[in-house]
């Protein structure tokens, strides 16, 4: 039986695919800017990829455990541990190149 996590932590650990976690906060102009391209790496990695958005405003502390310094912050876990990791935004091809680097 598959237990479900119960903290994100838990769930970076437990997750069969790798984990894109996009930090980010509704009051950040460059987050909202790359929204679309996050929600387009979501649906083409569809099943190999799993998509988070974590907002630093309602979540600080994870924001402080991965230290988390400007947003938007993208990392993608893989096996628990962050295996990629940027600040700022970047272009769709930029992150596609990335998470294809981890997959």
């Amino acid at each position: 039986m598959e237990t479900k996590p119960t903290s994100f932590n838990e769930f970076i650990a437990q997750s069969k695919t790798p984990v894109f976690v996009d930090f980010w906060a509704a009051w950040c102009g460059p987050c909202r800017a790359i929204a679309p391209s996050i929600e387009q790496l979501a649906k083409e990695f569809k099943g190999k990829l799993t998509v988070v958005k974590v907002n630093v405003d309602e979540k600080p502390h994870l924001a402080q455990q991965y230290g988390v310094q400007g947003i938007p912050a993208l990392m993608v876990f893989k096996d628990g541990k962050v295996a990629w990791r940027s600040a700022g935004a970047l272009p769709y091809d930029a992150l596609k190149r990335e998470v294809e680097k981890v997959l």
